[in-house]
């Protein structure tokens, strides 16, 4: 019995990024068979991560074909940055059956592989499970933008910050925005806001298989028309299985407008999971040099897992011109843009603190939030190049160490 294709809907694009030409061959013939007439376009090179949306187009009207073999960095690169911008479904194109590999790619955000030599039935095997699992998402709705601020170091006030920043979104007109504590270790945000819930982003995971708005309206907790989803009151530990945040996200991203992530450090699986999938990742340091330290090999844990330095932001909390490193300092120590500084308010922001409610904006670290959230809310910035410079921080780090000794 002759199966029927599984129906696609348009407007779709699927595309080819192979650089082997004999694999572009010998999979044409199958796609154009079962992609019912939707267009289908080659790329002979892969795009770079910053690239991929002005390569390929809109994420939510793609099927890609990825081949992994030719180039196996590259490949894993585009992978993950796609799994991140969200919305696409790949195919993952593997020269054999090895359980490592597919595993790999489907951990990396794959929707599923096909195996060469590729046949006419994985193809239409492969199609159908897609558009079974994945419907197809409305090319046209916005998805939320997703800011991951996160800590150079402990202290550096980063859960305050994000906290702030999601108060900030909703004096600025959004609707829908969440506040996720996603520190499974040292989850702060119900002891800033004084909350207390029974559910947790635990519950979320556990559940993420039947997760709906209903389930969802249960586990957030609203706070001044904020949407708070708390870390557990006590510490996740031995827990390996979670390392990836995207059942949070994907659904998040999907019902808010903005979405703020406090999480707990730069490092770890859990943590890369959500940078890669955050649109705009805030490093929060102070001036200090053990902060400025923490920051330079956070940043280089970032770039060398892949993530990509143009959604990486600096952000200095608690900047004092007279001490510590001056922003220009700072920003040829640690060769990036400084991309905003919060003043140091002590007073105003243990007021807020003791009283479990935002800092006002009319303070001197309200008014750097509100800067700060504008920036974010608007065009993008151009790139400021940081000033030339030898010796990057550990130069710095001497010469200011020698100069304490004259």
């Amino acid at each position: 019995m002759q199966r029927h294709d599984p129906a696609i809907s348009s407007p779709r694009r699927a595309i080819v990024i192979s650089p082997d030409r004999p694999l572009t061959a010998e999979l044409e013939p199958f796609l154009l068979q079962h992609l019912g007439g939707i267009p289908l376009t080659h790329h002979a090179s892969y795009p770079t991560p910053r690239d991929i949306l002005n390569q390929l187009g809109p994420a939510s009207s793609q099927i890609i074909f990825l081949d992994i073999p030719s180039s196996p960095d590259q490949a894993l690169a585009v992978l993950l940055e796609l799994s991140a911008i969200g919305g696409t479904q790949v195919l993952a194109i593997l020269p054999g059956n090895d359980p490592d590999s597919i595993l790999k790619c489907l951990r990396a955000g794959a929707s599923d592989f096909l195996l060469r030599p590729v046949t006419s039935d994985q193809v239409q095997d492969a199609l159908g499970k897609l558009t079974r699992l994945q419907p197809v998402v409305d090319a046209s709705s916005q998805q939320a933008k997703i800011i991951a601020v996160m800590p150079a170091k402990g202290a550096c006030g980063a859960t305050t910050l994000a906290c702030n920043l999601a108060y900030q979104w909703k004096r600025m007109g959004a609707k829908k925005i969440l506040l996720a504590d996603l520190d499974p270790l040292a989850g702060t945000l119900s002891f800033l806001l004084k909350l207390k819930s029974t559910f947790s982003f635990m519950d979320v995971l556990q559940r993420g298989h039947e997760l709906d708005v209903d389930l969802w309206k249960t586990t957030v907790t609203s706070s001044n028309g904020v949407d708070i989803l708390l870390a557990p009151d006590l510490a996740v530990t031995g827990i390996p299985q979670y390392t990836d945040a995207s059942p949070i996200l994907n659904f998040a991203r999907h019902n808010y407008d903005v979405v703020i992530l406090d999480t707990g450090s730069v490092y770890g699986e859990w943590n890369l999971s959500q940078a890669r999938m955050a649109t705009e990742l805030l490093l929060v340091t102070t001036n200090e040099l053990p902060a400025l330290q923490a920051a330079q090999r956070a940043l280089s844990y970032l770039e060398a897992n892949k993530i990509g330095k143009w959604k990486t932001r600096l952000v200095v909390n608690r900047y004092q011109r007279d001490v510590g490193l001056n922003r220009d300092v700072i920003g040829t120590a640690l060769h990036t843009e400084v991309f905003e500084t919060i003043p140091s308010d002590y007073d105003a922001v243990q007021a807020a603190l003791m009283e479990g409610k935002p800092v006002p904006p009319t303070t001197p670290f309200g008014k750097g939030v509100a800067q700060l959230a504008s920036r974010l809310g608007g065009p993008e910035q151009n790139a400021k190049k940081p000033t030339s410079g030898g010796g990057g921080l550990s130069g710095l780090l001497g010469g200011f160490f020698s100069k304490t000794k004259k």
